[in-house]
């Protein structure tokens, strides 16, 4: 493997001044501690913000920071005060974070620090600079750096980038009340692995990019229309073994004694968490005060040992929660505490490792039930530490580890009989179930640790990068467009077969809108008066269209797909005598789909009927396009009539039409020098397919073709052909013999 170049909003260590020196400090966190456990294991080097503020005059202190963290394999990115309140405690904890969380109530969305966060992430970009490699794999982490990718993309176009998000990814209607989701969606998007934890949050991400952005996508495959973005679901692990051999070293089991001998006899229901409002801990505590006012029995005889990790003191929603948190422990204690028993035991602050294993190991229940959690690795470290296979893990339906440990017992925390209910059933759990259900979970937690986690990662990515590979062979480059703009220039006799929407022009919302600009128009003109050459625009547009945009020009046009045809300074004819009859039958099911889908609308044409829904929502719009579908080939089974798809279309026309077979009629007339067909959607398959192989066929995109080479965008279109028109007309070196002409440098750079 390459070297590895991590970068995420924090270090695995900080730096702090202590009596005037500096000194490193492990930092918190599920990133900093699960990534944190591994990467010196590999050729790495860790970008990110030390947690020390360096004056911008004190250039010696920044040195030995950067000579400091060097031996612990780091890199630092300087963060002033203001980038901190505006950037971290701004944008990515008062905007981003509970967006994300589904607390869009708690979200501020403020210009201000969102141009900061902007700012902050150029920074990022900047200090990876500094230290990147041509062979580096670049992996960036997390919300905080969600613009990073892009950045990076556009400085290193030809590096390995993956991003990997650490918290979920909300549904599009949470999403899109960001005022700047396609920037953010944008600059993810410059990665070639985007990793979740969850199929949900997968899915929650593709309908963002599908509705705001517009690409498709096809088995997590992004086409972005520049690059194919791969995305896919690795639920965190854990260094498991760190966690269970632990458990049983002599410093944890003297706290765990010390522990034991504390609580006595009691049952111990330990909850850990950061104090964040998405953790759901005031839920938590008026569930257990309804469980003791419920059930009297409890009192005396359970425990509920209250972790929460002191974190983001200056977001006054911290504050708030912080003051109602220290409230509901004050009265729960006050209203059932004995001089003996005190029933909630809080701690506010920070537990050393072998504290916190010994609270793991010495619980018997542990009750993780945040509101909404992107992973939660408590839960499974929880798991790891029982060795001896006891204990019982209450786990929140809302975090991503409930899709993994599915024999915990499974809440909803806003059910508080439910976890009232769980409570119990854990308290009283036989022995033998708590270490049938702890087993299974162990072994799938031991097979899918933090190794296999990052193993399998950068396996998806180095697939990614292949696939890009692949297809990038097929993609025009100047090297390519040069050797087709040579042999265009050295020809005799050149055939041009141009699709019009979507390859001539950019698609329209309304059809009717994506007429011929002044751009197009001169290109087709200069084609067409140029000797030797024979230009055909080839369109599903009907015939009366064409006409008024193209009539007084020069050139052939087939509209409908192949339906009319017309030659240069011919008359429209059709190739095949077709019959319309079939309309009467398909027309009331159009309409029937028109009516249920908001934006969709039916165009007719002679001899075809085309379904438009492009203005529709668009994952309605697939749903309805995929059912009018299956019930249009059922419609038609007995007519002979075909079922096409097309950009945002569906196409019903008869089966011996099709464009292929439309422009055989041009390419069987001569023994052509050069032949260039450009097409962008499906309907233009059957044109590359009927192209001999000698021809330049190319589809605009990057889907999968029979297309020999692909143009990345349709920007690209009307420059290639500039191009041979310019060289045209600077005159070639050598001009074509006939058609005999050697073909090694077509063939050389065919795929396969």
């Amino acid at each position: 493997m390459n070297r590895l170049l991590i970068v995420s909003n924090r270090l695995p260590v900080g730096v702090s001044r202590k009596n005037g020196d500096l000194h490193l400090q492990r930092s918190v966190g599920g990133l900093a501690t699960g990534v944190g456990s591994f990467y010196k294991s590999y050729e790495s080097l860790w970008v990110g913000w030390p947690g020390i503020n360096i004056r911008k005059n004190q250039e010696e202190e920044k040195d030995r920071v950067v000579g400091v963290l060097a031996k612990e394999q780091c890199h630092p990115v300087f963060l002033s005060p203001y980038d901190i309140k505006h950037y971290y405690d701004g944008f990515c904890n008062n905007t981003l974070w509970p967006l994300l969380h589904y607390f869009n109530l708690h979200a501020d969305y403020d210009p201000k620090t969102w141009q900061v966060y902007q700012r902050v992430n150029e920074k990022f970009c900047d200090a990876v600079m500094e230290v990147a490699r041509p062979d580096d794999t670049i992996w960036v982490h997390d919300y905080h750096l969600m613009l990073l990718p892009q950045m990076l993309r556009e400085r290193l176009p030809d590096a390995e980038i993956g991003y990997f998000h650490h918290i979920p990814f909300p549904s599009f209607e949470i999403f899109r009340h960001l005022p700047w989701r396609k920037e953010i969606l944008s600059g993810l998007l410059g990665a070639d692995l985007i990793g979740f934890h969850t199929y949900g949050y997968v899915r929650h991400f593709l309908s963002s990019v599908r509705r705001l952005l517009g690409y498709e996508h096809t088995f997590g495959e992004v086409r972005t229309g520049t690059r194919m973005v791969r995305t896919d679901l690795f639920p965190m692990g854990i260094d498991y073994h760190r966690f269970a051999d632990s458990a049983g070293s002599t410093p944890v089991q003297k706290e765990i004694a010390r522990i034991r001998q504390e609580y006595g006899k009691r049952k111990i229901i330990l909850s850990f968490d950061r104090l964040d409002y998405t953790k759901g801990i005031p839920l938590r505590l008026e569930a257990f005060d309804a469980l003791l006012e419920k059930k009297p029995d409890y009192q005396g005889k359970v425990s509920l040992v209250l972790v929460a990790v002191p974190s983001r003191t200056g977001v006054d929603s911290y504050q708030v929660l912080k003051k109602q948190i220290d409230e509901l422990v004050g009265r729960i204690n006050g209203k059932y505490g004995t001089t003996d028993w005190i029933p909630v035991r809080y701690f506010y602050n920070f537990l050393p490792f072998e504290t916190l294993v010994a609270f793991y190991s010495a619980a018997d229940v542990a009750l993780v039930t945040p509101l909404r959690d992107g992973m939660n690795l408590m839960a499974k470290e929880y798991v790891a530490t029982r060795t001896d296979g006891t204990g019982v893990l209450i786990l929140s339906e809302m975090a991503g580890a409930a899709e993994e440990l599915g024999e915990a017992i499974i809440v909803n925390p806003n059910d508080q009989d439910a976890v009232i209910e769980a409570i119990e059933t854990a308290v009283a759990m036989p022995e033998k179930e708590q270490i049938e259900r702890n087993r299974v979970m162990q072994r799938r937690l031991m097979r899918y640790d933090i190794e296999r986690w990052v193993g399998d990662f950068f396996t998806r990515l180095g697939d990614a990068r292949a696939v890009q590979a692949e297809r990038s062979e097929q993609i025009v480059t100047p090297a390519i467009r040069e050797e087709l703009v040579a042999d265009y220039a050295a020809a005799n006799d050149r055939l041009l077969l141009l699709d019009y929407d979507g390859t001539l022009v950019p698609f329209a919302a309304k059809p009717q809108k994506a007429v011929p600009g002044d751009a197009t128009r001169e290109v087709l003109k200069s084609l067409s008066h140029t000797p030797g050459n024979e230009v055909v625009v080839i369109s599903g547009r009907d015939r009366s269209t064409l006409d008024a945009w193209f009539g007084e020009m020069d050139i052939g046009i087939i509209a409908e797909h192949g339906v009319w045809v017309r030659e240069r300074s011919g008359e429209w004819r059709m190739p095949e005598a077709l019959s319309d009859e079939w309309k009467e039958e398909i027309y009331p099911l159009l309409e029937l789909y028109t009516d249920r889908t908001p934006g969709a609308f039916i165009e007719e044409k002679d001899y075809s009927l085309v379904w438009h829904y492009r203005r529709t929502d668009p994952l309605l719009g697939a749903q309805r396009a995929k059912d009018l579908k299956d019930d249009l080939l059922h419609l038609t089974s007995n007519l002979n009539v075909g079922v096409m798809d097309g950009n945002k279309v569906i196409e019903i026309k008869n089966n011996v039409v099709n464009k292929g077979r439309a422009a055989l009629n041009w390419v069987s007339q001569r023994a052509w020098d050069f032949i260039l067909a450009i097409g962008d959607d499906r309907t233009d398959e059957d044109l590359f397919e009927a192209m001999p192989p000698e021809a330049y066929s190319i589809k605009v995109g990057l889907a999968p073709s029979r297309a020999r080479f692909n143009l990345v965008t349709q920007r690209d279109v009307l420059p290639l052909l500039r191009r041979c028109i310019e060289r045209n007309k600077e005159g070639a070196s050598g001009k074509k013999e006939g058609p005999g002409r050697e073909k090694a440098l077509i063939e050389s750079t065919a795929p396969g």
